[in-house]
Formats: C-alpha cells, sequence, structure tokens
C-alpha cells in the first residue's frame, strides 16, 4: 500500500519523441500500454472536492480504489498523503461506495505507459486533451534529477491534477459535458493555452 504521492506533471508536445528520449535513457518498462477508467466519487454535496481530498476507483489491468488528501508543495512538486490498494471487483466496489451515499461526480479516462528510471517512475498519460508525463519519485531531488535527465523545462512543470484541468478548460471553453472522455473530446482541438500549461519539452 502506497502512503504518499510527490510527483510533478509535464504538458507533452511531442510524446513519441519524449518516449524514444525515456527509452534511450535505458528506462525500465513497468508497464505497457493499457487503458484507464477513473471514477471520482463525493457526496452529493461535494464535501471531498471542497476539502480537496479525493477518493477514486481505478480500473486498468486491475480494479484499485484510492484516497488522496490535500496537496502541498514541497521542492516545486505536488506531495499529497496517498493510500491506494486493489480491490477484487471493480463493480462491487462502486455498489459498495455508492451504497454509502457517495456518487460519481465525473469519469476521466487515458492511456498510460509506465517506466522506471533511476529509482522514479515516468509514466506517459494520453489524456482527451492532451499528452502528458509524469515523474513521481521518493523526494523532490530525485524527480528535479530525472527531469533534467530527461531534457525537459522544469518550470513548465504541472503540479495541479488532471480533473482540476479539466474544470478549468470546462470554465474557459463553455463546455457542459460532465466527463473527461475520449468520445467527449473527439474532433475537438485543445490548446495548451486553454489549459493553462506550455510544453515542457520546447
Amino acid at each position: 500500500m502506497k502512503e504518499q504521492e510527490l510527483e510533478i506533471k509535464l504538458y507533452l508536445h511531442d510524446l513519441a519523441a519524449f518516449q524514444e528520449r525515456v527509452e534511450t535513457l535505458g528506462a525500465r518498462l513497468a508497464q505497457a500500454r493499457v487503458h484507464e477508467i477513473n471514477l471520482r466519487f463525493d457526496t452529493p454535496g461535494g464535501d471531498l472536492g471542497r476539502t480537496f481530498q479525493v477518493l477514486r476507483l481505478r480500473q486498468d489491468t486491475a480494479a484499485r480504489l484510492t484516497y488522496k488528501g490535500p496537496g502541498e508543495i514541497l521542492g516545486g512538486a505536488r506531495l499529497r498523503r496517498e493510500i491506494e490498494f486493489t480491490v477484487g471487483d471493480f463493480e462491487a466496489a462502486r455498489a459498495l461506495l455508492e451504497a454509502l451515499g457517495y456518487q460519481v461526480s465525473v469519469m476521466y479516462e487515458k492511456y498510460r505507459t509506465t517506466y522506471e528510471l533511476d529509482g522514479v517512475q515516468v509514466t506517459l498519460d494520453e489524456m482527451p486533451f492532451g499528452n502528458f508525463a509524469e515523474i513521481e519519485g521518493p523526494d523532490p531531488v530525485s524527480i528535479h534529477a530525472a527531469a533534467e535527465k530527461l531534457g525537459v523545462d522544469w518550470e513548465a512543470r504541472v503540479v495541479e491534477s488532471y480533473t482540476f484541468l479539466f474544470e478549468r478548460l470546462r470554465g474557459k471553453l463553455g463546455l457542459t459535458f460532465r466527463d473527461l472522455s475520449f468520445e467527449n473530446f473527439a474532433g475537438m482541438g485543445v490548446s495548451p493555452q486553454a489549459l493553462g500549461v506550455r510544453p515542457a519539452d520546447g
């Protein structure tokens, strides 16, 4: 069970070139490209979101239930308490959460490829609104060193969550749909400016 998360995100202009760079540096493929479905739960009154807490159920190669606490910035990366564990049945876990009074506040999906590099985890995330990398490590020094080795712009890092970026985008573009899905974004070009980010890979 993980107990904390320390990470940064990087918006990528060229995902393929970045992946080639990761592999050239000798990173180990920890998980081949996999499709993720994520359900964020909240109370009907939005109590968790209002207090910057996350209750998430994820389906990828397994079903995983995750709690995240409010975040803080540590050495330029975002630190959050994280409790995550696998559950045996995705639909049963969803039914349990709904029986307790929680409801799905947003669904978001992505394709994720995961690498291990020098003691940090580098994930490549294909989101409906653009491509990102995440660097997660045990301390800010390791994360910063990995970013430097990967040749990305540290000042372009993103510490907000994907759902936060989505909410900001919904406000800017006046989007009325609830879910961050590939279907909802089909045919829609989203600029980094609209997301409030800039490419970290030049």
